[in-house]
Formats: C-alpha cells, structure tokens, sequence
C-alpha cells in the first residue's frame, strides 16, 4: 500500500481550513481513499457539501488525487489525506529578527525555541519533497537523561559536548558531500506523574 502523504501547515488559511469541524470530519474519513460521493454516504451529508469542503482542501494541498475509477459512465476522482499534520511553530508567535536571534546566549530558552521551531518546520517540509518522490528521509535523533549537581556542572557538560560535537562536525565534512545538521539542546526534564495502581 503507497503511504499516505504528510503535511505542513504553513499558512494560517490551511491551518484554519484543517481546524474547522466539518474539514476534520472529513479528513479523519479519508484515511483510505474515497470519492466525494462515498464520503457523502459516509457523513450523512448532501454531496455538493462535500464537494465545496473536498475542493477547498485539495486547493490547500490537505488532501490529494489517490486516483480515478469509472462508476456508472463517468470518472470518479478518489481523495487520500494527509497521515499527518505540522502545524509551523513560527505561526504561533511573532517572526523573530534574526540579528536579534544571532546575539542571544546560546542558554537563552528564546533561542532553543526558535532552533526547534525551524527545525520542525525544514524537517516537515524535506519529508513532504521524499514522500513526494517516494524516497527516504535519513535523520538522527539522539535523546539522554542526566543530572547536574550544580549550575557550574551543567556549563562544564556544555561546552564538552560543544567541543565534541565540533570535533566531530570537522572529522566528518566530505567536500561535496550531502551536507547535515545536527542540533543538541538540553532542557529541565519534564517530571511525569507516577502511574497509579487500583
């Protein structure tokens, strides 16, 4: 089975038009394709409703063409959504200045944010470009609990993952090569309740 696409919603317009109940209903029907008429059937909805709603989210690339059959003398379009969606973090905030984003202190939680805001936003959009030509998007994550005695542990632990990953970054920079980007951030962890036993 091809996989479904996945979706960036970059634009207030698409985000707002993917909120909407009736848009989400719609959605969360077409998990496997379906024609407007089948989702007509399906929603208990008259079908030029479905249509008006179906061709708004196609116009805003939320749902895309799964393909055509014939039915009954004439061609029915079949319609997939997206597997997921990405809502861009930079829609929730004010455009930061970017001088203003180069001056911060690398321990500002302001600039963490921004980091993995367009972080979120590339990434989505780079795995729209390979599920678009059925390719492989290669990423790394790496994730890692620690503890710091003091403040002036965590400065210490700073700059040696600083230097490693600089070291690193200079031991593995092929002329020509495909170029990556690598991001290491580190944040209180949040304390998860203890589960309950009855």
């Amino acid at each position: 089975m091809t996989p479904r696409p996945s979706s960036l919603l970059d634009d207030l317009d698409a985000a707002h038009l993917a909120l909407a109940p009736i848009r989400r209903r719609i959605l969360a029907s077409l998990v496997e394709p379906a024609s407007a008429a089948g989702l007509a059937e399906r929603l208990e909805m008259p079908r030029q409703k479905i249509g008006y709603h179906l061709k708004a989210l196609e116009d805003a690339g939320l749902v895309r063409l799964a393909g055509e059959r014939k039915k009954r003398g004439f061609t029915e379009r079949l319609f997939v959504a997206a597997e997921n969606y990405v809502l861009d973090p930079a829609l929730l905030q004010a455009l930061p200045d970017p001088d203003a984003i180069e001056a911060q202190d690398r321990h500002a939680a302001g600039h963490l944010i921004n980091t993995a805001s367009a972080m979120v936003r590339d990434v989505a959009r780079m795995r729209e470009a390979a599920d678009a030509e059925g390719s492989r998007l290669l990423t790394l994550t790496v994730e890692a609990d620690m503890s710091f005695a003091a403040p002036a542990d965590f400065d210490a632990f700073s700059r040696d993952v600083a230097d490693a990953v600089a070291r690193l970054a200079r031991q593995y920079s092929a002329p020509g090569g495909r170029r990556y980007r690598l991001t290491a951030a580190a944040h209180p962890a949040v304390v998860k309740p203890a589960s309950t036993r009855n």
